[in-house]
């Protein structure tokens, strides 16, 4: 399940959902609402991160033997089930929103079959699938509020991290990725760059606190592994890529307004990173 993962998902849906409240000028919806879309984005990461290692899992065998189903702690057919669960539950979830919710997971489901399945190990379409999937997933919380649906393009920051992450996760088995870690690391000061933006359009500066926090995490790794190129060092970077996502999703909806929900997202990366110590992220 990569469970310190799974908690990022939290900060994907808020984030969507604190952005289409900026711009349809409103507050939140219903707290069973925020409960139902926040779970439902949960087991859609959980039934993609599952189905990753079921895909992955000939390739396992290979390159990370000690991962549970090559290691044979879980069997193939158990984790499918769990994962086709968890996406009918997702589903489910959505649904009791609203339709557009359930159409978005839908297409999230879809998105993660054809990454796992067919995308992942194809050098451009890899990366941009799996930045769509994190994409959805903010456009999830967009969706609880339908009609804010048309600001679907800033949905393209997480789709370009997201990207600039799994580039980086090219080399974490052999290493030596530099051109990779080159192209991430522009793709990073993009992404730095369009929050900075929108926080100071939005006059609420004091985003910048968390879009600082957010530059601090993912720097000092990626910039160690671009000096050494070694394997773990890249994993680290890959690492706290993922667990970044929670500071920038925080930014998103400090410079939105929320920044109380802002500060509560921020208490999410101390248990991610707690989590990522006894479970494997990447």
């Amino acid at each position: 399940m990569r469970p310190s993962n799974v908690l990022t998902a939290i900060s994907d849906v808020l984030a969507g959902l604190a952005i289409a409240c900026l711009f349809m000028i409103q507050g939140l919806p219903s707290w069973m609402d925020i409960v139902n879309i926040v779970v439902s984005s949960m087991l859609l990461y959980t039934g993609g991160i599952v189905f990753n290692d079921v895909f992955d899992a000939k390739l396992d065998r290979i390159e990370r033997p000690e991962r549970p189903i090559p290691s044979g702690r879980i069997a193939i057919s158990s984790a499918s089930i769990f994962g086709i669960v968890s996406f009918v539950i997702a589903c489910w979830l959505a649904m009791q929103v609203n339709m557009t919710c359930l159409y978005v997971a839908l297409a999230i489901v879809v998105m993660c079959i054809l990454y796992n399945g067919i995308a992942k190990h194809h050098f451009i379409l890899g990366p941009i699938a799996m930045g769509m999937c994190r994409g959805l997933n903010l456009l999830l919380g967009f969706a609880v509020i339908p009609a804010s649906l048309t600001h679907w393009y800033i949905a393209l920051v997480p789709v370009i991290y997201i990207a600039s992450v799994t580039n980086i996760s090219r080399g974490e088995v052999y290493g030596n990725n530099k051109t990779a870690l080159q192209v991430s690391l522009g793709l990073y000061l993009l992404v730095i760059l369009i929050l900075s933006y929108f926080a100071w359009q939005s006059g609420h500066l004091y985003a910048f606190i968390f879009i600082g926090g957010f530059v601090l995490m993912i720097s000092q790794p990626l910039f160690k592994a671009l000096k050494t190129l070694e394997p773990m060092d890249i994993r680290k970077a890959v690492k706290f890529g993922v667990l970044a996502l929670i500071l920038m999703n925080a930014s998103w909806i400090a410079l939105s307004g929320f920044w109380v929900l802002a500060l509560a997202v921020c208490c999410i990366l101390p248990l991610s990173i707690v989590l990522a110590k006894k479970f494997v992220v990447t």
